[in-house]
Formats: structure tokens, C-alpha cells, sequence
């Protein structure tokens, strides 16, 4: 089922990227007194008593012919056009003002529901000057504190008693869902229509031709299969059409609709930035991930070559570093026979569950290997361990003290867990609690 999309809107210099920022939990959005420095839309994911959804921070919406004003209400009017609920934020301090005004026509065009909250009412007695703002025509306005958090949680319950209801997905539940991002002209279309075996996505070499999310079931040795192919993400501030605009959000939700992520890499122009970027976005919300290195055709493809590139890859993607690697030419198809096979064993990884005594005992004997650090005189204490998800596998690990679980301890866990039992493709999350 998918989740439900917040926007944050309202003129500038608001406080809209320090409530975006508090609401997430860290400062993602550059936060500044000078108004318009959001100029993009800026995404995360966040949960509020148990309900997961995404967020979108935004510039703030100015009238005028300037390019740079044109682009920031563009940008708002596309987040708008995507949310399912608006939070409008004012400036308690300020009062109504002639931009907020216009700002109110805008969303009720929209005809979304929108939850007004006043920001910057930081003491208990400016709560009497919030009333002027009912006639905005939103219904009751909610005082907050983006700067100190006061008065979020009503607001996020009001959001989220305005969430629509999703019904599931009508395709079948047990196909493999499995999606390719990249960034433009990668290749991702081609890639899709070499696993089809036919033209069934538009391939271009103009870069940015996917708009949307497109979905393509098939069967794969009696498997089924949906596979998922999405605009390429470009760099925030490269992107000039406003179509474009709407294709991160759109391959965001495509990875998190995915079992697996295939993560395209251009061989002719090699590794970038942006590409580890955009595979962050895949580690991020725990997928299963294959990096394919494409147009492999076009390169010396010995095996010392392979190896170069595939060094290259893990020195730069050193967050993936159990995603495997598949080389292959999506044009020629040549060793397109070799991503199916990975693309279902992260799939089963991803979903592996691993009984509880077999875990105990890898656990024990790590343990055993390299026993827990001391810290301060104290020494941690494993108790016990135990599975508590898939997708991706999550396990807690039972200690005296979680202080005690030192980050490095924890890798060395993992790295023995992998060891036991796989999990090429599939992060693992582990999880120190101290036993009730």
C-alpha cells in the first residue's frame, strides 16, 4: 500500500524548512533568515504514531516574473499537484499578509485538504493573536513552534486524520516487484525492454524522456514479475522542465513500491556523484539492490577490465558493499542472461527469516571469537538474539546495556551473520535492547 504525501507550503521565510527539518528529525533542508533559500522540493520519509509518510519541503510561493520566483511557484504548484494533504504554514508574528492571502487562493484551487499551522508562536500568550487566521477560511489553525517543536503533535494528528484511504495493489501479491533508477540517459528504458524482449517503454537518447513510473508485469521462469521503470533522477538545480520536476518523487515512490532495486551505472562515462545518490535512496528505505553497470558493450570488456570497474565501484560505494554487481549491455543484450537469477536471489535474501536457535548459536560463537568490548569497567553482554522482520532482515540483539554496543561490534555481528547465512543483496539491521 503506498503512503500518503505531506507538502509544506506557504510564502517564504515562514519557518518552513525548520519544521520540515524537526518533523524529520534531521536538518536535510538548508535553513536560513534570507527568504527563498529552499529553491527545490525536498523529500524524506517520516512516522508519526506508527504511520509512515513522505514529506516534501518547499520554496516558498512568490508571485512575480522573475525566472528564479517563476521556478520556486512551479516547484510549489508540483508539490501541491502531488500531496495528498497540504500543511500551509503562516508566520504568527506577522500576522496575515497580502502573500499569505495568495498563497490561500492557490490551495483552494487545489481542492486538497489542508491543515493550517501558525509558526513561531513560541509562549502560551501570543495563542490569543492566532484567531485572525480562521479567516483564512481553513478551519481551525494550529499554534506551533517549529524552532522549539511546540504543538506538532496536534498538527500531525490532524494530518493524519485526513490521510485517504488506499486500497492495495490489485496486481498479484506474490510477484516480485523490481524497479531501475538512475540517473538520465543511463540506459534504463533499454534495460527494460531487453528483460521485456520488446519495445514496450519509448527509449531515446535525449535524456529525461520517462516522465512517470511505468509498470510492466511478465513471467520470468514461471516466476511473475512486475518491473518498474522511472525517470532519471537528476541533480536538484539541473532540472528545468517543470514536467521534469515531478520524476523524484515518482522514483522514490517506485523504490518504495520495489522488492528489489536494480542501480544503473553508465560504463562509457563511468561513476559520478550523483549515482551514489541516487543508490542512497535505495539503501535508505532498506531494498534489496543489484548495481548494474551498463553499456559494458562499449568497453575492453577482459577480465581485468570487469575487475577495475568493479574496484572502482566498491571503493565508492562503500554503503552497498552487499550488493552484488551485474555487467551487462542492455542495447546488445549481451550477458543480459545473468541479472534474473541475482535479481531473485536478493529477492529471497531480502525475505530470508532465520530461525532463532541457529541464530543463538552463530551469535555465541562470534562471541566466542571476539569477545564484547569493555567499556568504562563494563563489559557488554549479549543474552540472546532474535529475527523480528524481513524486508529487510531485522534482528535485536538482547545486551545488559545498549550503551555498550559499540557501532563496531555491531558491524562485526553482520559481518558474521553474512557469513552464516548469506544475504548477498538485502542490508541487514541490527538493533541493540536492553532485556525487560
Amino acid at each position: 500500500m503506498r503512503k500518503s504525501v505531506v507538502a509544506i507550503v506557504g510564502r517564504p521565510n515562514v519557518g518552513k524548512s525548520t519544521i520540515f527539518n524537526r518533523l524529520v528529525g534531521e536538518r536535510i533542508s538548508i535553513v536560513d533568515d534570507i527568504p527563498g533559500v529552499t529553491r527545490d522540493r525536498i523529500y524524506s520519509k517520516v512516522e508519526w504514531l506508527t504511520t509512515e509518510f513522505n514529506l516534501i519541503d518547499t520554496g516558498g510561493i512568490e508571485l512575480g516574473d522573475e525566472p528564479l520566483l517563476v521556478q520556486m511557484r512551479e516547484q510549489a504548484d508540483i508539490a501541491i499537484n502531488e500531496a495528498d494533504v497540504i500543511i500551509f504554514i503562516v508566520n504568527g508574528r506577522d500576522g496575515i499578509t497580502a502573500a499569505d492571502e495568495e498563497v490561500a487562493k492557490i490551495l483552494y484551487k487545489s481542492n486538497k485538504p489542508v491543515v493550517l499551522a501558525v509558526n513561531k508562536v513560541d509562549n502560551p500568550e501570543m495563542r490569543e493573536e492566532i484567531y485572525e487566521f480562521y479567516s483564512l477560511g481553513f478551519g481551525e489553525p494550529y499554534p506551533i513552534s517549529g524552532t522549539h517543536g511546540l504543538g506538532l503533535g496536534d498538527m500531525l494528528d490532524q494530518v493524519l486524520h485526513l490521510f485517504p484511504k488506499f486500497e492495495e495493489d490489485p496486481a498479484d501479491d506474490d510477484a516480485l516487484y523490481f524497479s531501475v533508477i538512475g540517473r538520465p540517459n543511463v540506459g534504463k528504458s533499454s534495460l527494460v525492454n531487453a528483460i521485456l524482449q520488446q519495445d514496450r517503454v519509448i527509449v531515446s537518447n535525449i535524456a529525461g524522456t520517462t516522465r512517470d513510473a511505468i509498470d510492466s508485469p511478465f513471467v520470468f521462469d514461471g516466476q511473475d514479475f512486475v518491473i518498474i521503470d522511472t525517470a532519471g533522477m537528476r541533480k536538484r538545480g539541473k532540472i528545468y522542465e517543470s514536467t521534469e520536476r515531478y520524476s523524484i518523487l515518482r522514483a522514490l515512490k517506485a523504490i518504495e513500491r520495489s522488492d528489489v532495486v536494480l542501480a544503473l551505472i553508465d560504463a562509457e562515462t563511468g561513476i559520478i556523484e550523483q549515482d551514489k545518490k541516487i543508490a542512497g535512496y535505495a539503501h535508505q528505505y532498506g531494498k534489496a539492490v543489484v548495481i548494474v553497470v551498463n553499456k559494458w558493450d562499449t568497453i575492453d570488456s577482459d577480465h581485468k577490465a570487469m575487475k577495475k570497474f568493479e574496484d572502482q565501484i566498491r571503493a565508492h560505494f562503500l554503503f552497498l558493499d552487499y550488493a552484488p554487481i551485474v555487467f551487462l549491455s542492455a542495447l546488445t543484450s549481451k550477458r543480459i542472461h545473468t541479472l534474473m537469477p541475482k535479481v531473485r536471489l536478493v529477492s529471497e535474501n531480502h525475505a530470508k527469516r532465520i530461525e532463532t536457535s541457529i541464530l543463538n548459536d552463530v551469535i555465541m560463537d562470534a562471541v566466542a571469537l571476539n569477545p564484547t568490548p569493555t567499556i568504562n569497567g563494563r563489559r557488554l553482554k549479549i543474552l540472546y538474539a532474535t529475527q523480528v522482520a524481513v524486508k529487510p532482515p531485522t534482528f535485536v540483539v538482547f545486551v545488559n546495556d545498549p550503551e555498550l554496543m559499540h557501532f563496531s561490534y555491531q558491524r562485526f555481528l553482520e559481518n558474521r551473520i553474512r557469513e552464516a547465512f548469506g544475504f548477498e543483496g538485502t542490508p541487514i539491521k541490527i538493533f541493540a535492547r536492553k532485556r525487560s
